[in-house]
């Protein structure tokens, strides 16, 4: 990645509503982590990446090794929903190729660690988004030893 561009500082205002933003438990979180529940799928949230401890599996089915993201469309520059700010363009493009490469990055340390990965956008329906991961859980449940 290239080296961070010159940034030009937000104010107070905008700093603490930036730094507010939920990292975790977020609503579309929320709305698939329920939606997964009421079918009977049983998982955990937030499950460090087995080789990278600083990073975390929002929805993780430890027992068949299926990790699910839930990426938001500004932080993870959505195609259909990611508009780019006019202040610090430069650093905010940075930033979020930064936050795409690592996401490239951690998918490619999962797999390679036996996971699947599956990665959604916080607008797609969290009924569709339930569908593929219960269907992804049980394709992988039925290959398990028993």
């Amino acid at each position: 990645m290239a080296s961070e561009p010159a940034r030009i500082r937000p104010n107070a205002r905008l700093s603490r509503k930036m730094s507010a933003l939920a990292r975790r438990d977020t609503a579309p979180e929320v709305l698939i982590r329920r939606e997964l529940h009421r079918r009977g799928l049983r998982f955990r949230v937030q499950v460090k990446v087995p080789t990278n401890r600083r990073r975390t599996i929002d929805i993780a089915f430890t027992r068949v090794a299926l990790a699910v993201f839930i990426d938001g469309c500004f932080w993870h520059g959505c195609p259909d929903h990611f508009s780019l700010p006019r202040a610090n363009a430069e650093w905010w493009t940075w930033k979020i190729a930064g936050n795409q490469a690592r996401d490239r990055d951690t998918d490619a340390l999962l797999v390679t660690a036996g996971w699947t990965v599956l990665r959604f956008w916080e607008h797609q329906d969290p009924g569709t988004v339930a569908d593929t991961v219960e269907a992804s859980w049980r394709e992988i449940s039925a290959r398990l030893p028993r």
